[in-house]
Formats: C-alpha cells, structure tokens, sequence
C-alpha cells in the first residue's frame, strides 16, 4: 500500500509499506477515507520529537472504513465507518478506569524511552515516533487499529466525513482543554492559539456556558475562521498589547481560564522569540514556551492554566514564581478521546460543532508532501490539509 514516510529532517516522500495485518484479536484494519496533519506532527517533521525511524509513516487524525476485525472485537463490523482517537488505550487498566486514557499502561508498546525521559511513560499514539510506540500512522490506505472496540467509534449517519474527521484529535484534545481547565458559566476564557485546536478549545469554552471566550493569533485568516464559525472574540497579538487587553477584558482581573494551544515551537513578535529559538535549535532547550510565559503571566490570581500544546523535553525562563504566587492551576495533558468522542459525535450531528472550515486543503495521499510544505509555511491560508488515500 501507499502511505507518507518520514526520511529525515524535513524531508518526507510517498512510498510502498507492508499491508498492516491482524496481530491480536482485538485488533481492527482500516481502510483510511480522510487522515489530517496536524501542528503538533511538524514538531515531528522538524526532528524536535526524537525516536523518529526512517521510513515511518506519519498521521495521527483520520476516520475510515472498517474492512477487517479481529476474534474479540465485538462493536465493530465490516463496513462500519468509524473515527478513531488517536491515543491508543486498553480500556481495562487503572487508568483507563479513571478516563486517563492517553496515560493507559497498555497502549504504549515500547515504554522504556518515555519512562526515561519522563518518569512515567504515556500511552501510544499513531504515528508519533517509537518513543510513543512506533505504531504506523494514518497518512496511509490501511491502518492497524488495536483495542478497535475502545477507540474506534461509530460515525452518526448525519454527520459528514470532513466534521468526524476532527473529533479524532483536534475537537477531543480542545474540549479536554475547556473541561479540565475547569471552565465554568461566566468565566473569562482566553486561547493562545487559532489552529484547530485552539478554535476547538474556544468552541468548548463557549457550550460550556463562558462569558466571553478570547482567541489571540497573528495569523488574520485563523482569526476570521474563530470570529465566523467558533463564536469568540480574538486580538492579534502583533497589533496590541495582548496582557493589557484581557485585562481590559475580564474587569481588571485578568482571564479565569488561559489554554496555550500552540506548543514547543510557539512564535512571539519580542526578543524571547529569538533567544528561545537559538537555545532551542542549539538544543540547549527542547521546546519555545513563549504562549505558556503569557498565559501564565496574563492569567488572573487563582485562576487556571491548561497547557494543550505537545512538549517534549525541557524549556528555560519558566515562570514558576508568578505560578506559586498567584496560587495558579496548571495541567495538562495529551487527548483522552475515548473519553470525549461519543459527545463530539452528538454535538456535531446536533450541529452545535461544526469543524469542516477547518479543512482549507483537500487533496490526494500522493500530494502529502506539499500539503505538509503549505501546512507548515501556512501558505494560502492553510489551516489543515486533509489526504484522501
């Protein structure tokens, strides 16, 4: 079969991989009608997330058609069009008990590298390095899917392909942001970020009943995306004093909720952006936190800061004065989508999430390579390019 390969450092080419085959029964193969890219796999492109193989296919968001299952998988049959999360969770362990299921103890094969770096290792992820289980991502015509039966979902009749696609990461991973950043009916919501994420924490925030939801980005087509289709207020942050303006916003307080939904290689228009930067490219620092600095500083006393953006290592210049001493929260966490998706799916069929404008690019598997150039330079107003295989 056909599928993206990563061949090294900003370099991928479509290639022949093994068809993927049934390895425990309860196991699912998909055929992929619709797979995404997704900021967080640029990281990835860039060689900022290690553990990256030659030859190892990309792709973590993606629905399809179910053409095989295994022995014990029993809510699935062939035919069934699915979306599928893109953590990989048993279901069955203490964690997966508590709804963690990007912390699951059974979906990561290959936990040594994790445990290494991180004391305790996360689940797998399709497609995201062997640090994360080496499993094959979506940019593909097949996938193996295990534990078919916790994390592929039936898609509703009512609800297309491009809306389901999103609910696979990118609208599970922004209302995990909302609900476990705690927002409540009132607050004062501010988003780093105008990707799909971003725009899908902030469409959270606002069903879940916040007073004014602030989106800020440099980027005008993004923020006229948020102003047209999520429902939110948005500032440009190269045009004003972004702190001053949620101040001027939220009574003087400063915002209940802040969620960076930009990650390890965020931009600034100010000096931090060039010395994170070289310390990063001189891997003296693994990742730029600029949005996190800002949510944190801007956030007011007591309030909440949820971090949705993907790191990977170590940063410099950490706030954590400004954390303890305004008595802040902060989390984070990557996507528990088994643990959201079944709601997405209703919203969505309810029309109260709507996701398709987020799909700027459609185009064939074979032209993946320069849906990821354009995706990257964010050029013609890409947001997301989707790969029909």
């Amino acid at each position: 079969m056909r599928a993206l390969q990563w061949q090294g450092v900003n370099r991928l080419a479509v290639g022949d991989v093994p068809d993927p085959e049934l390895r425990n029964p309860g196991d699912a193969i998909i055929k992929v009608t619709r797979t995404v890219t997704c900021g967080s796999d640029l990281h990835l492109l860039g060689g900022y997330i290690p553990f990256m193989q030659k030859g190892d296919v990309l792709g973590h968001e993606f629905i399809g058609e179910v053409v095989e299952v295994g022995p014990d998988v029993r809510r699935h049959r062939v035919g069934d069009r699915v979306v599928v999360s893109s953590f990989i969770a048993c279901g069955s362990c203490w964690y997966c008990d508590q709804k963690l299921y990007s912390l699951c103890d059974n979906g990561n094969t290959n936990p040594a590298l994790t445990e290494t770096l991180w004391g305790q290792a996360p689940s797998g992820c399709y497609g995201y390095s062997h640090a994360m289980g080496g499993n094959a991502g979506s940019h593909a015509e097949y996938i193996r899917v295990p534990f078919a039966d916790v994390g592929a979902f039936a898609i509703p009749d009512e609800v297309s392909d491009e809306r389901a696609l999103f609910a696979s990461d990118s609208a599970s991973t922004g209302w995990m942001g909302a609900d476990l950043g705690g927002v409540q009916p009132g607050d004062v919501v501010a988003v780093w970020g105008a990707g799909a994420v971003g725009q899908m924490a902030a469409r959270a925030a606002v069903l879940l009943g916040a007073d004014r939801v602030i989106v800020i980005d440099r980027l005008d087509n993004r923020l006229r995306q948020v102003e047209k289709h999520i429902g939110a207020e948005t500032l440009n942050y190269e045009q004003t004093d972004v702190a001053g303006e949620l101040r001027e916003r939220s009574g003087g307080r400063g915002p209940d909720v802040c969620i960076e939904a930009v990650g390890m290689e965020a931009h600034s228009p100010g000096p931090q952006f060039g010395y994170d930067q070289l310390k990063q490219q001189l891997r003296m620092q693994t990742d730029r936190p600029v949005a996190v600095r800002d949510a944190i500083h801007a956030c007011r006393k007591g309030g909440s800061v949820f971090v949705l953006g993907v790191f990977a290592g170590f940063v410099d210049k950490f706030p954590l004065g400004a954390l303890m001493n305004k008595g802040l929260t902060v989390r984070g966490a990557q996507m528990h989508g088994q643990r959201y998706i079944p709601m997405l799916l209703q919203r969505m069929a309810r029309g109260e999430l709507t996701t398709e404008h987020l799909a700027t690019h459609v185009m064939p598997l074979s032209e993946a390579p320069e849906g990821y150039r354009i995706f990257k330079e964010k050029e013609d107003g890409c947001v997301r390019a989707v790969f029909i295989p």
